[in-house]
């Protein structure tokens, strides 16, 4: 371990603490922009605020010019209620860091200390604290502000606590790690009527059936099979009473998969089973989507290998374990559509029932701080040295 951040671990674990107890959802994130900021400038490091968002942009750099590359942590929290019971549970009715960004951002700030103390590397680290990844897509509004003609990294890199994984052991994949994610909502809409004269009118609510039953077929039968996908219908919606025939139905999902071009294939699929749906129903269709087609997180060979290296010096080659990607989604994929990079997982340990990421009991692991951190600074420092 870097000694410098195992003797941060106390103040580390207070921040991680104090901003459990202020979480705030995507776009919103003022306050923990504030604090993290502060602590940056407490280290002597070099701060930008306001990049696409309330973001959070460190550069810190080294003993003599060279290369330059980015640690990625994100920063906002979610709408759910915290049921944890913790003396430094969420202070906000509704809101609740339920993913760990709280502990990935103490993390990249205790990476910060190492690398800003020591600075035994040439060129220049910069630390990307990011909004609004949960929801709005916080790390193209941070590229579409020109976070990277700014901050030119080289080569990105990041985490992410995985609950159920033994504590501290690390994942690195050799490419996709996360599906890239898009969602929707559908409306079919027709005149209305009663019940019992279904031949007066359209019928929303048959749209609605016939699309939920179409969608089936989109992983079963558009997709290659050797190609993973899903599409998920969250919420559908529409009527008020059982003898009336209702004028609109409401539907909500997402679709994930490891590549753009099958993304892109549910989309098309999609917009055209809402048509026809709606015409076998009698009804009008339309489908919108939602903040556009957020990339998977697919890892580059050159830079796994380097932290996956990194993580076996530091640990040893015995917590480094195996894990098939999953379905859920990161933006992270987006710093990969522009940078070299890798993303990993670190376990959080064991969780009981309620207790998964985005869930109501989830806390993450101050145990892991200190490896994370260390995780981090350490592959920073390889890749300028």
């Amino acid at each position: 371990m870097l000694e410098l951040i195992v003797d941060a671990f106390p103040s580390l674990k207070a921040m991680r603490h104090e901003m459990h107890r202020h979480p705030e959802l995507s776009l919103e994130e003022e306050w923990t922009a504030a604090f993290v900021a502060d602590r940056l400038r407490e280290l002597g490091i070099e701060v930008h605020t306001g990049i696409g968002g309330h973001s959070v942009v460190g550069v810190i750099h080294g003993s003599a010019p060279g290369p330059s590359v980015a640690l990625r942590a994100d920063m906002d929290a979610l709408a759910i209620h915290e049921q944890s019971g913790l003396p430094y549970a969420s202070t906000t009715t509704g809101k609740m860091h339920a993913c760990g960004h709280d502990g990935h951002t103490a993390i990249l700030i205790g990476a910060a200390t190492h690398l800003a103390r020591t600075r035994q590397f040439r060129g220049t680290v910069y630390l990307f604290f990011q909004p609004a990844e949960e929801r709005y897509g916080g790390a193209q509004m941070m590229i579409d502000d020109g976070l990277l003609a700014r901050f030119p990294a080289e080569r990105i890199f990041g985490l992410h606590n995985w609950p159920g994984l033994r504590a501290g052991a690390v994942v690195v994949h050799d490419g996709p790690v996360m599906a890239g994610t898009g969602e929707f909502e559908v409306t079919f809409t027709a005149r209305g009527g009663h019940a019992a004269m279904p031949h007066l009118t359209g019928d929303p609510i048959l749209a609605g059936g016939h699309f939920v039953t179409g969608v089936q077929q989109i992983a079963a039968r558009a997709i290659d099979p050797l190609s993973a996908s899903v599409v998920t219908i969250g919420s559908f919606q529409g009527g008020i009473a059982q003898n009336i025939i209702p004028t609109k139905t409401v539907l909500t999902g997402t679709f994930r998969a490891f590549s753009l071009d099958t993304l892109k294939l549910i989309q098309r699929r999609l917009e055209e089973i809402v048509g026809s749906a709606a015409a076998i129903a009698g009804a009008q269709g339309s489908i919108r989507f939602d903040d556009g087609l957020c990339p998977p997180v697919v890892n580059t060979r050159a830079e796994g290998k380097l932290i996956r290296d990194v993580a076996a010096d530091l640990f040893g080659e015995s917590e480094l374990e195996s894990l098939p990607p999953t379905m859920a989604g990161d933006d992270f994929g987006v710093f990969l559509q522009h940078l070299p990079g890798a993303y990993i997982w670190i376990g959080n340990g064991e969780t009981g029932e309620g207790a998964g990421l985005h869930q109501p009991g989830y806390d993450f692991n101050d145990d892991i701080l200190v490896r994370g951190a260390s995780l981090l600074a350490a592959t920073a420092e390889r890749a300028l040295a």
